[in-house]
């Protein structure tokens, strides 16, 4: 299985510091978790509105409403629009629906001796869910899937210093497959606009923020945040849940035998192999992080992945071990942009493994066609994974 080369925790290489400078790139990394803990909790000083310090054209439409960019006050204001979209209650009360479409998923495979981990479940089960929440057709999954794969599938770290043409290039790549999903959502809005329905597209367009309703862009942006949000965390986490079982025949033994090890499993995978890996942040005033001094307008690249494994915070780091407590990871992030997605891929992923260890009594990863990783260095998880299972 091919890794990308800045995932070095990944080989259990650990880095010589916990923040060091990249010249050639002109950004800050960040891998410990202390340090990273304390940046994603100071959106004042650290402020996720990056875009303003990176070289390239960028139309702002892309931007308007985009809460990934947005810091307090707005930020506080604007998500509470989409917040209600994931309540203890609406997720909760999802549990039937996912449980249904994992066992109708897994009917379509259940006379074979192999399938494919994330085409026949961890990719059409949570964007089925999602689609139905937003009021979407979920037969439009096979599009969602390209223009998501498009977006992320450069690879390419940003840089601040690169005024070349290869980052614009590839921006404006995923630029591109960006648009197809606004356009996307703009005809699906303005239907909502017509003719409006029991479903959160509607209610997008029909919120108000200080007496204001959403403007096109803005309505457009949080659909696509949710539809991201909903699904690519899920697709990953249930991949790379069962990618650190086969990995640990022992402990996926203990999982078999005690369920109440399932949540823990699925809490240790998201450290271990952390479906987004990394995010970026912009300081506001110079400021010190793990002992060094960071000029203001500098761009931090925070390692999620990395901090994971920060030997200070998890002993015998590089283990897999399901019944780990405390977990501290931050695999969904910390603060104000905590993953809205997150108790639904949570839930999403207990109800699926349950089902797949109930109906798979042996199910191991093929020798022959190993699991191919996403291209880049965002994220983490299976683009195949190819399962056998007998």
């Amino acid at each position: 299985m091919a890794v990308d080369p800045q995932h070095f925790w990944l080989r259990g290489e650990k880095p010589a510091s916990p923040v060091d400078f990249d010249e050639e790139r002109g950004v800050w990394n960040v891998y410990g978790h202390p340090e990273t803990v304390e940046i994603l909790s100071d959106p004042k000083t650290f402020s996720s509105n990056v875009a303003r310090l990176v070289p390239v054209d960028l139309d702002p439409a892309f931007l308007e409403g985009d809460l990934t960019q947005m810091d307090p006050p707005f930020h506080r204001k604007l998500r509470r629009l989409v917040s209600h979209a994931f309540t203890p209650k609406i997720v909760a009360d999802l549990e039937p629906r996912i449980a249904a479409l994992t066992h109708e998923l897994l009917d379509a495979v259940a006379d074979r001796d192999r399938f494919e981990l994330v085409a026949d479940l961890a990719y059409p089960l949570p964007v089925i869910v999602i689609a139905e929440l937003l009021g979407v057709p979920s037969s439009d999954r096979d599009l969602f899937r390209q223009w998501v794969e498009e977006q992320v599938g450069g690879g390419q770290q940003l840089s601040v210093v690169d005024q070349g043409e290869e980052q614009q290039r590839e921006l404006n790549a995923g630029l591109e497959s960006f648009r197809k999903i606004l356009d996307y959502f703009l005809e699906h809005a303005a239907e909502r606009r017509r003719n409006p329905r029991e479903d959160l597209l509607t209610q997008l367009v029909q919120a108000e923020v200080d007496g204001e309703r959403l403007t096109d862009n803005e309505v457009v942006n949080f659909a696509n945040l949710l539809l991201g949000a909903g699904h690519i965390t899920t697709t990953m986490l249930l991949g790379n849940t069962v990618m650190c079982l086969d990995a640990h025949p022992e402990q996926a033994a203990r999982v078999r035998a005690d369920r109440a090890l399932v949540p823990g499993a699925i809490e240790e995978s998201l450290r271990l192999l952390t479906p987004f890996a990394l995010t970026y942040r912009a300081t506001m005033t110079e400021t010190e992080v793990g002992g060094r001094r960071v000029p203001a307008d500098q761009v931090l690249s925070v390692w999620l992945g990395a901090a994971n494994r920060d030997d200070r915070v998890f002993a015998d780091p590089e283990a897999f071990d399901p019944a780990r407590d405390p977990n501290p990871h931050i695999a969904f992030g910390r603060g104000i942009h905590f993953c809205l997605g997150a108790p639904l891929a949570r839930l999403e992923g207990r109800i699926a493994m349950n089902i797949l260890l109930d109906r798979f009594p042996a199910l191991r990863t093929d020798p022959a066609n190993p699991p191919v990783l996403m291209p880049g260095t965002d994220m983490i998880g299976a683009t195949s994974l190819p399962l056998l299972t007998e």
